[in-house]
């Protein structure tokens, strides 16, 4: 009789680990800053990379060096407010 729900019990505890990881893989310091610029309206069709600039930060100010397909941003990330978004040339 073990046996016979085993299968079940078994999916239903790795089922939700496997849609956790997907969507970890998904969540990459880029495509979070990607999506936060693009409700501000800025353009950010492809999300390549993100790199903190530790030296610019500040405590409750982080800034980070975005990169999207030809374009490029710098990104202060400010608790509970707007992102600062500056075009890099």
């Amino acid at each position: 009789m073990v046996r016979k729900y085993a299968k079940p019990v078994l999916l239903g505890v790795f089922a939700p680990c496997l849609l956790i990881s997907q969507a970890e893989a998904a969540d990459t310091p880029a495509s979070i800053i990607a999506d936060q610029i693009r409700r501000q309206g800025y353009p950010c069709e492809e999300p390549r990379q993100a790199e903190r600039d530790r030296q610019a930060s500040r405590p409750n100010e982080t800034v980070w060096m975005l990169r999207c397909g030809n374009i490029a941003y710098r990104v202060t990330l400010i608790p509970d407010m707007a992102a600062r978004v500056e075009l890099v040339k």
